[in-house]
């Protein structure tokens, strides 16, 4: 069973949105990928967003891009992902979503994936590109292992379509704060919190905010109206930045600046 229901209930109750850092597996290494991981849960995240390597990541920006490239550089590949999903797992309760493009999930096998994605203790899996409309059988393989389904929702969606997309996600929905790739931004987009709210009329479902967050009080101000916060390229970017062997370090310290309302700490 996801753990998504409990951790934003959780969340609520303290009085704040859920903390959600992104961080591409295999970057700087799969061992690495584990403590950074161990380290953020330790930190305060409350899930944590697993991604996958892929050769053309068309939704993000240059920092993930380039993450992503050293990974597969490593041979970094979705089931190496899944494994150490599940050497996460044994180490913490964290909310782990699997977040990908669909190629890789497609060419693994879609039961398959799923089978194993729940065996390793992920609660739900994001398919960046993947719409709605041509996502019934993997929903179909992901409700059946367990997993949640998380969709994106964007800012220029017309009220049919944020029907569509909340009809077909489970856990939680994504909202994209702003157009274009991820990527550092230095405020929240001016229709963040309107989404939110056309959101909020369509679903009962718990409401993630991402794409250009990287300060506290970025995070703070999301933690106005949306449920869950989602920080990506600034900390791929402090990992990406740091000394050799201190990457966990590195990812934990920028966290607890997150969650203490500190840029550094």
């Amino acid at each position: 069973m996801s753990r998504f229901p409990e951790i934003f209930a959780k969340a609520k109750t303290e009085s704040r949105c859920a903390l959600i850092p992104y961080i591409t597996a295999g970057d700087p290494t799969l061992t690495a990928t584990e403590e950074i991981a161990v380290a953020l849960a330790h930190s305060g995240a409350d899930i944590i967003e697993l991604g996958v390597p892929f050769s053309d990541p068309v939704a993000d920006g240059p920092v993930i891009q380039a993450a992503s490239e050293r990974a597969l550089a490593r041979g970094t590949r979705l089931a190496d992902v899944l494994a150490v999903a599940a050497r996460i797992r044994q180490r913490s309760d964290v909310g782990l979503l699997i977040f990908s493009y669909y190629n890789p999930i497609l060419r693994y096998g879609l039961d398959a994936f799923a089978r194993e994605a729940a065996a390793a203790g992920c609660d739900g899996v994001l398919v960046t590109d993947l719409v709605p409309e041509e996502g019934t059988p993997y929903r179909v393989a992901a409700h059946s292992a367990g997993l949640d389904t998380v969709f994106l929702a964007a800012p220029t969606s017309p009220e049919a379509r944020l029907k569509s997309i909340a009809a077909a996600s489970s856990g939680f929905v994504y909202a994209v704060s702003r157009l274009g790739v991820t990527g550092a931004r230095q405020s929240v987009a001016a229709g963040a919190e309107d989404l939110v709210g056309r959101l909020r009329a369509v679903t009962p479902l718990p409401i993630a905010l991402g794409f250009g967050l990287s300060q506290a009080a970025q995070v703070a101000e999301v933690g106005r109206f949306a449920d869950g916060a989602v920080v990506g390229t600034a900390l791929v970017q402090a990992i990406a930045a740091a000394p050799p062997g201190q990457s966990a370090a590195a990812a934990a310290a920028f966290l607890r600046g997150l969650r203490n309302g500190k840029e550094h700490d």
